[in-house]
């Protein structure tokens, strides 16, 4: 029975997703100006290992803010680390349009501003580091299970339609103009576009509460109680908050306290939801459909089809993984992203890269949104005890990141050495993804996180039994 008030819930939800529409808009805004950056600063002179690292530098930022993202939520709350994430984006967008500003001239591109762009990008990417690790975090801590799957896919959905937009902005900035105004100036007004949806994240974000149970770790009962009652009715709200309360006088919070495994999974899954590939096609959107024969306006446009087919594959996740669970979407997205990787792979050996080659892609995609897309997130905001959420999620993330920095910054000299092999090995993860999943993920829904809490005590509390039964035989 539904004891939920479901409009303020989908509210607040909304204010968090915005950290996710801008961890989409921040890392997809390279896609338009990747080209131009290397004409501006070094006359398209950048070997393709500078360049790898260009386009891929904030993700270093992202690996120190999902690092960062377990301390930040755990000592000054969910709230106030997304507020730091927003104030980060801000400062990224206007320092990555105009790098210059304090320390060098303009028009004069030199490798010093390049450094200090790939600065900037870096902090604009440890905001997207706390706002990809806390904005599900904080939506599956306010959420009730019957539809926490949903609430945090629209994270998720955020992030694409954050991906969509800026597909859009790229092609209507770049649409009539000559490559060369482009080059010079079409690149900055990319990434200073990114200050409008940083704003109005950081002024909404005045207006939501914090989590309830980051209230009650801090001993705020009240408060908690109070957020509570604004979710649920007062009845299933005090019933909340003792489940809540429970779970934090049950053991330590020292990230192994409920076994090793538990981590792992959470690392595991996040790892492999960026070695089956995606970001490649993402960053290296345009590049990949210039390659076709596109011109440059041409590939921004077949991004935007690429971007709408995410969004809608995206929307089929929320409608169905509350009801069909979270296991068969990962098994049935692996799939898919297999028949896609490989098909792109059988044209680049045979050479023969046309319209068939979107349309793998796009099936690799689409396959990826319904599946490892969001329910990645959801099960890293679910699997972890409330004790070790902040920790574990940290870990989980930044490994994400890390796993995100290697496969796009060898993107470049992958494709050197083989375009086939490239897309084989995507291929040969997503294969491995889904039966890392069959094997080893559990299935979440439709419990309660102290619900999966207690499931995963009683586990490794037998398996504690076992091993000390073993060793004493």
């Amino acid at each position: 029975m539904n004891k939920h008030k479901g409009v303020y819930i989908v509210l607040i939800t909304l204010v968090a997703t915005l950290g996710g529409l801008l961890f989409g808009y921040d890392t997809a805004v390279i896609s338009g100006a990747e080209g131009s950056l290397q004409t501006y600063f070094a006359d398209g002179q950048l070997s393709s290992l500078v360049h790898g690292l260009t386009v891929s530098s904030a993700l270093i930022g992202c690996i120190i803010g999902g690092l960062l993202s377990g301390f930040f939520a755990s000592k000054v709350g969910r709230k106030r680390t997304l507020i730091l994430s927003a104030v980060l984006f801000l400062a990224s967008a206007l320092g990555s349009a105009y790098p210059e500003v304090l320390f060098f001239t303009a028009g004069e591109p030199t490798y010093g501003l390049l450094f200090t762009f790939n600065l900037y990008r870096i902090i604009g990417g440890i905001g997207v580091g706390l706002a990809s690790a806390v904005a599900p975090m904080y939506i599956g801590e306010v959420a009730p299970s019957e539809i926490r799957g949903r609430m945090v896919s629209l994270n998720q959905f955020a992030i694409i339609f954050g991906m969509l937009v800026v597909y859009f902005v790229n092609w209507g900035i770049a649409r009539g103009q000559t490559e060369a105004w482009v080059n010079e100036t079409g690149w900055r007004l990319m990434f200073a576009s990114e200050a409008i949806p940083a704003l109005l994240f950081l002024l909404l974000l005045f207006t939501v509460p914090e989590t309830p149970r980051f209230l009650a770790s801090q001993q705020k009962q009240n408060e908690a109680l109070k957020v509570l009652k604004r979710i649920y009715d007062e009845t299933m709200a005090k019933a909340t908050l003792y489940e809540i309360n429970q779970s934090f006088d049950t053991k330590r919070g020292k990230l192994l306290s409920f076994g090793v495994s538990i981590v792992v999974v959470g690392i595991l899954l996040s790892v492999f939801q960026q070695f089956v590939g995606i970001n490649v096609a993402l960053y290296y959107a345009p590049r990949i459909f210039e390659s076709m024969g596109a011109a440059r306006d041409a590939s921004m446009f077949q991004t935007i089809i690429m971007g709408l087919v995410n969004v809608i594959f995206t929307v089929i996740a929320i409608l169905t993984v509350d009801k069909f669970g979270r296991k068969p979407l990962l098994i049935i997205g692996s799939i898919g992203m297999t028949i896609g990787m490989f098909g792109v792979a059988s044209l680049a050996f045979a050479g023969s890269i046309g319209i068939a080659t979107l349309v793998f892609i796009i099936i690799y995609t689409a396959s990826f949104m319904m599946s490892w897309g969001p329910i990645v997130w959801v099960l890293i905001s679910e699997i972890f005890p409330n004790k070790i959420r902040g920790k574990a999620v940290a870990i989980a993330v930044a490994a994400q990141w890390a796993a995100n920095y290697f496969i796009s910054s060898t993107y470049p000299m992958m494709m050197e050495f083989s375009g086939g092999l490239t897309y084989s090995f995507y291929g040969v993860m997503s294969i491995l993804s889904g039966l890392f999943v069959w094997k080893f993920v559990p299935e979440t829904k439709g419990k309660s996180l102290e619900q999966l809490e207690m499931r995963l005590r009683k586990k490794q509390s037998s398996e504690d039994t076992n091993t000390s039964y073993t060793q004493s035989n």
